[in-house]
């Protein structure tokens, strides 16, 4: 291999757990799922990877490190030789815990600096595809945890809502809409229950499916009072944590 003496850095805060993350460099199945059917990867020092573009572009590779659920390296190259032959590069990926789940590194290592910059709007992409990738699988249910969540604001007895919303919130959860700033679990136990005093019989109930994007989740709701009728409608805004909890509900009223 040449001197790789230029490299491409980029970073992105992922909101899943480190070790699930990994899974992804790991098992073939979700690694094609990122890069493209055919992809495979035999994620041990001296196994190979193979990553086959939508468009029919080859790469190959071989695994140097793994490091369970923190970091592998490997080498890439393209099929055709251009513009990097099989070996030529080498791409580091580095899982660190974060806040907000895991913060991934990647370094790609090149001999040339024309060919590096060729990369970078290649790894922004792939980065956001992958990043995508792992929370729609952490986020599988989030559709039946928005249900959750409005259904919540029709339950009547305190105990059984706060045991409701501890399956679905964080204990810090927070939520915000023109009449609402609430910190915290109990406090928005209690602010349901005076919703429910201020406005009796009035239930949440979501209309159309969810859109998601790297843990926000929108989902559109109407608030219906006994007789059936639509009072007022809106659109909530759900972050997920890496747990795949709810951390923070914001609301908007249409």
């Amino acid at each position: 291999m040449e001197q790789l003496t230029h490299s491409l850095d980029r970073s992105i805060v992922i909101q899943a757990r480190p070790e699930t993350v990994f899974q992804f460099f790991t098992d073939s199945a979700r690694w094609a799922a990122w890069w493209g059917a055919g992809s495979a990867i035999d994620a041990r020092a001296g196994g190979k990877m193979a990553i086959r573009y939508p468009d029919g572009t080859e790469v190959s590779g071989d695994v140097i490190e793994v490091v369970v659920s923190r970091r592998i390296v490997f080498t890439y190259g393209y099929a055709s030789g251009k513009p990097i032959a099989p070996g030529a590069s080498r791409v580091t990926i580095h899982l660190e815990p974060h806040a907000r789940g895991t913060e991934l590194r990647l370094t790609h290592e090149f001999a040339e600096a024309a060919v590096r910059d060729l990369h970078i709007q290649g790894w922004r992409f792939q980065l956001s595809l992958f990043a995508n990738l792992v929370a729609e699988e952490v986020n599988a249910g989030a559709a039946g945890v928005a249900d959750g969540w409005f259904a919540a604001w029709s339950v009547g007895d305190e105990n059984a809502r706060a045991e409701a919303l501890a399956r679905l919130v964080s204990p810090e959860i927070r939520f915000g809409d023109r009449y609402s700033a609430i910190a915290g679990l109990s406090e928005l136990v209690a602010h349901i229950g005076a919703a429910q005093r201020f406005m009796p019989q009035m239930r949440m109930e979501r209309r159309g499916p969810i859109r998601h994007c790297q843990g926000v989740v929108l989902a559109d709701w109407a608030a219906v009072g006994g007789d059936g009728a639509e009072r007022a409608k809106g659109t909530n805004v759900f972050l997920f944590g890496a747990n795949g909890l709810i951390d923070s509900v914001t609301g908007f009223w249409s």
